[in-house]
């Protein structure tokens, strides 16, 4: 291995460059207290990856903006948070494609996805592989939550 390989491989340990991930809904929306189908795709960028397993991850983000004064303020709260392990460790090798299949849950009392004058509240999910250094990931994609599932 050349040093430009141990610069390359660095880099993409920093950066999450190591792997693309991609992921895809069954559907694009679920309702409180149900789950939710996804399937992950991990594609190598020409190194080995050496992964923890791979994750789910669901959020959700209030924002609301007030006027005080004639001066917007926007106030930004994570109200949920949670990971999904859908497959154990495993290494993808050089240039590999894998596809991973799961699940996550939507828990019960859900406040669901809205979008009003003075507030939001907005669910993402993304895909993640976990690895040395920045974890690769699908970067967090839109999703909805119903009010009943």
């Amino acid at each position: 291995m050349g040093l430009f390989d141990k610069l390359k491989g660095a880099m993409n340990a920093v950066t999450g460059g190591a792997a693309k991930v991609t992921i895809a809904f069954e559907k694009p929306a679920a309702g409180a207290g149900t789950s939710a189908k996804a399937m992950l795709t991990a594609v190598s960028s020409g190194a080995e990856v050496k992964s923890g397993g791979v994750f789910i991850d669901v959020q959700s983000v209030e924002e609301s903006e007030v006027e005080v004064e004639n001066n917007k303020h926007r106030m930004t709260t994570t109200m949920f948070e949670k990971s999904f392990k859908i497959a154990e460790a495993f290494v993808l090798a050089p240039n590999e494609t894998k596809k991973f299949h799961g699940e996550f849950a939507i828990p019960p009392d859900a406040q669901p996805t809205y979008e009003g004058k003075w507030a939001s509240h907005r669910w993402s999910v993304r895909g993640r592989l976990e690895a040395f250094g920045n974890d690769p990931d699908s970067g967090f994609q839109p999703f909805v939550v119903t009010r009943q599932g």
